[in-house]
């Protein structure tokens, strides 16, 4: 069934014995947000997110804190995956394919998508420290794996430099950010068909 163009969105609420999260997505939003997650720099990475995307996101995440901000950021990347991927329906029209080099002060990154629906993610990018605050840097791989596996799509990030960590890992979710945008938009020459020769992208 053809999905209305005035309709990209979608919600999901994902409840488990350590996490409680509620998203809702808008593709053809504005990139407006009202996040929280209570991971104060993620709440901020998933701004970046919304806002650059121009994806409209309302994320609200009770986690297991107490341990660790593991089970939350993992959990919210597979809920807003789940959200983007129910959103996007059959795929049909978009133009699926995006890439970017995206520079911020000293740092550029690297993304590249695929909006496949083979789920796949490579992660070219290391921190010269395990924290940014008091957030694990190693948590930005796992956040881009569970949105990459849930949402179906083949997500490349390579810093190719950087030195100050907030900067590399902003980058990493502005540049996913505009090549989500990208490959997302609605392709006017072929907005009824689904792009591959397959026939389906599900």
């Amino acid at each position: 069934m053809v999905q209305n163009r005035q309709d990209r969105a979608a919600e999901v609420a994902r409840k488990t014995n350590e996490t409680d999260i509620s998203v809702k997505v808008n593709i053809d939003g504005q990139g407006a947000s009202n996040i929280a997650t209570g991971i104060g720099f993620f709440d901020h990475m998933l701004e970046q997110l919304s806002r650059h995307s121009l994806i409209d996101m309302d994320v609200t995440a009770k986690g297991d804190l107490h341990i660790d901000d593991h089970h939350t950021v993992e959990d919210t990347g597979i809920a807003i995956g789940l959200a983007l991927a129910k959103a996007l329906g059959d795929r049909r029209g978009i133009v699926r394919y995006a890439s970017l080099d995206l520079a911020m002060d000293e740092t550029l990154t690297m993304a590249a998508i695929d909006v496949s629906g083979r789920p796949f993610l490579v992660w070219n990018t290391e921190f010269s420290s395990p924290k940014i605050g008091t957030f694990d840097t190693e948590l930005c791989r796992e956040f881009f794996q569970a949105l990459a596996q849930n949402a179906g799509i083949t997500l490349h990030v390579t810093n190719r430099y950087g030195a100050n960590n907030h900067h590399i890992a902003e980058t990493c979710f502005k540049a996913v950010a505009r090549v989500l945008r990208a490959a997302t938009e609605i392709d006017p020459r072929q907005a009824d068909r689904i792009p591959s020769t397959k026939g389906t992208l599900a």
